[in-house]
């Protein structure tokens, strides 16, 4: 499929995973916006269709589990169909849960490091073979890999796990010319808290989540999109690092 359209990255073949809402949508946007062709990924039918939708003739949405290997392997088939090679993977699908530690159950504790840090692990193991030489690979982890914020132990224990592969995967794929690094959000203005805690709930969390960052302010989906479009593309002398974009919540 050739890019109908002329931009900053035309010509240039990305698959998304957890590209169907949130900052996955944005990066999405972005990169198609300026020219290239996007595959992306999520588990809701209906979601997927809506952003394909909103991406246009650019784009490729695929039904897929991102904590199944079967569901890996058939994803890395249908990339290999539709695109042949690619020139960026961003491996962005995961999941929230809000927990206390004392009431983390082993089914949750599961989910979680499955979706977050098993699925993420062997989605770069099966589409490295289509990562051409040059290529970028960007894990999203999180602000709470660094900090101890209560109710997302485990969470947070999977995005730390993330960091971790970063730095080991970019080792592993130097030969291969094929960057790995990490963008690390703070709290982004997505509907996430909604989707995992009643209402008024979120509408608190969030106030107290703002109180907390020195701007004050949750961030926007496209700022992290543009971050995660110059690891994948312009960071040619950038590997395993972490790229935080956080509102200075963890670094101030």
């Amino acid at each position: 499929m050739e890019p109908f359209s002329k931009g900053k990255f035309s010509g240039k073949r990305v698959v998304i995973t957890g590209g169907s809402s949130g900052i996955g949508l944005a990066t999405a946007k972005l990169l198609v916006d300026e020219g290239a062709s996007v595959l992306i990924t999520g588990r809701t039918q209906a979601t997927l269709d809506a952003a394909r939708e909103q991406l246009g003739n650019n784009a490729v949405a695929v039904l897929s589990d991102a904590a199944s290997l079967t569901g890996i392997d058939e994803l890395a088939d249908r990339v290999k169909a539709e695109f042949g090679t690619i020139d960026a993977l961003f491996v962005n699908a995961g999941i929230t849960r809000y927990v206390p530690f004392e009431s983390m159950s082993e089914e949750v504790y599961d989910e979680l490091l499955t979706i977050n840090a098993k699925g993420p692990y062997f989605t770069v193991q099966k589409l490295a073979p289509l990562l051409n030489a040059g290529s970028g690979v960007v894990l999203t982890t999180s602000i709470t890999n660094v900090l101890g914020i209560p109710m997302i132990s485990a969470y947070a224990a999977s995005k730390a796990a993330l960091r971790s592969m970063t730095r080991s995967l970019a080792r592993e794929l130097l030969p291969r010319k094929i960057r790995v690094n990490a963008v690390s959000p703070g709290p982004i203005d997505t509907d996430i808290l909604e989707r995992s805690m009643p209402k008024e709930a979120a509408e608190q969390t969030g106030a107290q989540i703002r109180q907390q960052i020195p701007m004050l302010r949750f961030g926007d989906p496209v700022e992290v999109a543009k971050a995660v479009a110059f690891l994948a593309f312009e960071a040619t002398y950038t590997t395993g690092a972490e790229f935080p974009v956080d509102g200075g919540g963890s670094q101030i």
